[in-house]
């Protein structure tokens, strides 16, 4: 069985030489033609300003589609008028959008049973959603707190059950380096500071992995040596 990625590990594929060039290619920096997925957090002015913070939008359902995946037309209407949209919000009210993930008290708004937790349950068990689609509305609504996460950025990091917990640890680890990192890399690549840095991470992982990705049979992303002692 595979393990998660070691934080030596996760700082070897930032500190690789590809991630600026990435991070712009993504982004549209290097003059060539952006990613859709660009614009993930800043449509609209972001799925988290005050208006709109503890509620799904049409605006939030566009922004996912934007990262290729889509919510079924019905519902689509039962979040955006109906009785699912009603639970979310309930639990997006309880949410803060100040606190990011790595923070002093943030997985008590992120771990088992949280209201963040809650949502997402609601979100998955709906129909058409799942757990990846439930992920990105979540981190369309909390964009500080809740990261972008699919299969390909699952394969790459090891990772899967209680992601946002394990991500968490990493972030605090070793006094904080890994956030460090990603803010020096946002700064490097010129990514506009709307940006969050679990997008940062999003983004670089995906990127690296997305067209060596083998389904079920991947063996996912190691970067080359690193100590998994770390």
């Amino acid at each position: 069985m595979r393990t998660p990625l070691t934080l030596a590990e996760i700082l070897a594929v930032l500190n690789d030489q590809r991630s600026v060039p990435e991070l712009q290619a993504y982004f549209g920096l290097d003059g060539g033609t952006p990613r859709t997925g660009n614009q993930f957090e800043r449509l609209g002015g972001s799925g988290d300003r005050p208006e709109v913070r503890n509620v799904i939008t049409a605006e939030d359902l566009i922004a996912i589609e934007l990262l290729s995946v889509r919510v079924p037309p019905q519902t689509a209407l039962d979040l955006l008028q109906g009785r699912l949209g009603r639970d979310v919000s309930a639990q997006l009210a309880v949410i803060p959008t100040d606190v990011g993930l790595g923070d002093e008290g943030a997985l008590a708004h992120v771990d088992e049973k949280s209201h963040a937790d809650r949502a997402w349950r609601l979100l998955k068990r709906a129909d058409g959603i799942g757990w990846v689609i439930a992920g990105k509305l979540l981190a369309r609504k909390r964009p500080m707190l809740v990261p972008v996460y699919d299969e390909i950025v699952s394969c790459a990091f090891g990772t899967r059950k209680k992601f946002w917990r394990w991500l968490h640890g990493r972030l605090r680890e070793d006094k904080g380096v890994l956030v460090e990192r990603l803010t020096e890399l946002q700064i490097k690549a010129r990514v506009p500071e709307e940006v969050s840095q679990l997008r940062i991470l999003d983004v670089v992982f995906w990127m690296r992995h997305r067209s060596q990705h083998k389904g079920y049979r991947c063996r996912g992303l190691r970067p080359p040596n690193t100590d998994r002692s770390h």
